[in-house]
Formats: structure tokens, sequence, C-alpha cells
């Protein structure tokens, strides 16, 4: 196997770090933090969720919890919230592992073009 030369490793790494750029750009919604999905029962002894729990339970009820101002917070949001936050959460996610690969990239681009001298 031939060794690249470094103005082939920054190439491929310039046109990575490329890919990357066009992959974050095509996100739009972006949210850190947890969405959590729960069936309740209420304060009422006659109703049907204290006959049958199991079953019969209400909602479900959705509760997204995220970091603000260096403190958890939760707060309920409606179904149509859950599914745009949802979307939101893996898109988060996904940002920070193309930010890692990037800094890869990166690494890579500075070792190939200013070698390192012991």
């Amino acid at each position: 196997m031939a060794k690249r030369s470094p103005q082939q490793v920054a190439s491929q790494a310039r046109q990575r770090i490329g890919r990357l750029r066009d992959t974050l750009a095509a996100i739009d919604y972006l949210c850190s933090g947890t969405l959590l999905k729960s069936l309740m029962q209420c304060g009422k002894p006659a109703c049907r969720c204290h006959v049958d729990p199991a079953a019969a339970r209400h909602g479900p009820y959705y509760r997204w919890g995220h970091m603000q101002a260096g403190k958890l917070v939760h707060r309920y949001v409606s179904p149509e919230q859950a599914v745009v936050l949802r979307r939101a959460i893996a898109n988060y996610r996904r940002v920070k592992k193309l930010l890692r690969a990037w800094e890869v990239e990166t690494e890579r681009l500075i070792d190939a073009e200013a070698p390192h001298k012991p």
C-alpha cells in the first residue's frame, strides 16, 4: 500500500470537511435534552384509571427535559411539539457526532500542512 503524500491527506481532509459543512447546513431544528412519554393516573378515585391502572391510564403526555441557565428544566409539550422536538434532539446528537468528525479531520489537516517535528 502506497503512502499518501501530505498534499493528498490535506486534500482529502478538506473534501471531508466540505461534506461535513454541507450536512450541517441542511439541518434545521436543533435542540438538546430528552423527550419523555408517560401515561398517568389521575386523582379521582372513581376514575377508570384506578380500576384498571395498567390498561386505562390517561395520556400519553410528553415532557421535555433540558438544561436552561445551568439547571434541569422539565416542561409539558403537545404531541405536535413532541414530533418536532424528537427530530430536533436527534439532529442535536447528529451535529455533535459531525463536529467530532470535523475535529478529527482538522487534526489530520494540521498534521499534513505542518508536520510535527520531534
